[in-house]
């Protein structure tokens, strides 16, 4: 008999509860998250991308130093390994910039299929950087899911626009963010992790703003560039709260969400419908990444 069957699937009321709620921010963090993206999209017809990143990054600064700072976080600027949050911010700038720009060109579902690849390539730099090596199973899931990135770009088939290359470089980005992180919360809270995230951006954003810079010529533009930064920073409140009441498994594969919400802003801000292509492509991804999931429970389940 398996001991730890008990353990798994008997909840109480109060767990089942706390993890519904879990579900709930989860889907409220994907929401926002996708806002963003497309508030940054129907911004790119109206002002440089450059700018828009610069105010998200802004925006998220200011959000997050109202409930994290000296005062309410006694120390939380210290670190014990500065240049790692140095490389970690740089690599969300990076990320952000280049998925900016690219939503520019591409429809909202053809850049979050492709973001979707993050997953894969957490797990495959997951090894030379952290010793976390896949097996063989796993490793056939990251090479199909893969394959369903290639369904969506079709390089050298008259495929999407070359703005693709740019999203998937922000997916690279992203997993080297996501790698960072992890090796961060062995020496600094999370806190001061958040703390460090959007200060790279707005430091090396500002001083090439005035070279970039277009005065909004309308209050919805000001508007939409302000809430950029809230968009940020809110579903990152909500994704934090959302892990504090479930484990991660629970919650992982509600990420790929987002292409839900992706479709209908897509559809109601700009009129895009993805091609079958990239519906196929993004259900390969996404069936690869919950088989990834799923590999990773097992595994951690023994």
């Amino acid at each position: 008999m398996d001991q730890r069957s008990p353990n798994i699937d008997v909840q109480s009321p109060e767990d089942r509860r706390k993890r519904l709620i879990a579900i709930g921010l989860m889907c409220g963090a994907l929401f926002c998250f996708a806002c963003l993206d497309a508030t940054a999209k129907w911004l790119s017809d109206h002002v440089d991308p450059l700018q828009v990143v610069w105010a998200r990054y802004l925006g998220s600064v200011l959000v997050v130093s109202v409930f994290v700072n000296q005062y309410t976080t006694p120390g939380v600027s210290r670190t014990m390994r500065p240049w790692l949050q140095g490389i970690r911010s740089l690599l969300l700038l990076g990320s952000t910039m280049l998925n900016f720009t690219a939503l520019k060109y591409l429809q909202l579902a053809e850049t979050v299929s492709i973001q979707f690849a993050t997953p894969f390539l957490v797990a495959l730099l997951a090894g030379p950087m952290l010793g976390e090596w896949v097996g063989p199973r796993r490793m056939i899931a990251i090479c199909i899911g893969f394959l369903g990135v290639l369904i969506v770009t079709r390089p050298g088939f008259g495929g999407l626009h070359p703005a693709a290359f740019l999203s998937m470089a922000s997916a690279v980005c992203y997993a080297l963010y996501g790698i960072t992180t992890r090796m961060l919360a062995a020496s600094d809270s999370s806190r001061t992790t958040m703390f460090y995230s959007g200060l790279a951006g707005v430091a090396l954003m500002t001083p090439i703003l005035p070279f970039v810079w277009s005065t909004p010529q309308s209050l919805m533009v000001w508007l939409f560039l302000g809430s950029v930064g809230f968009y940020g920073a809110f579903g990152h409140w909500l994704l934090i709260l959302a892990h504090a009441r479930a484990p991660a498994p629970i919650l992982a594969p509600f990420i790929y969400g987002q292409l839900l919400w992706m479709l209908l802003l897509g559809y109601i801000v700009f009129g895009d419908l993805p091609d079958r292509w990239t519906m196929i492509g993004a259900g390969v991804v996404i069936s690869s990444g919950l088989y990834l999931l799923y590999r990773e429970q097992t595994r951690r389940g023994g």
